[in-house]
């Protein structure tokens, strides 16, 4: 019925209306509340790798795609 891709682009989708959503109601993501000045500066440089590296520094369960999606949405809050 649905492809694996399809629903890929469909929670990309979802969750950048979600953040929007906390954005415009101004609601702190509870999953960016640790770290953030650091991941912050990192993608501000440029080096989202070394943020996602950070992230897992700082959440050593997190999972590498995990870790790449939560500097994502923290790329497009502050961007």
């Amino acid at each position: 019925m649905f492809d694996n891709n399809r629903i890929e682009r469909k929670i990309e989708r979802l969750e950048r209306k979600l953040d929007l959503i906390i954005k415009h109601l101004g609601i702190t993501d509870p999953s960016a509340t640790f770290g953030n000045s650091e991941i912050d500066e990192l993608i501000r440089h440029g080096k989202k790798i070394q943020a996602i590296k950070h992230y897992r520094e700082l959440d050593p369960g997190s999972g590498l795609k995990e870790a790449k999606e939560a500097v994502e949405a923290r790329e497009r809050q502050i961007m």
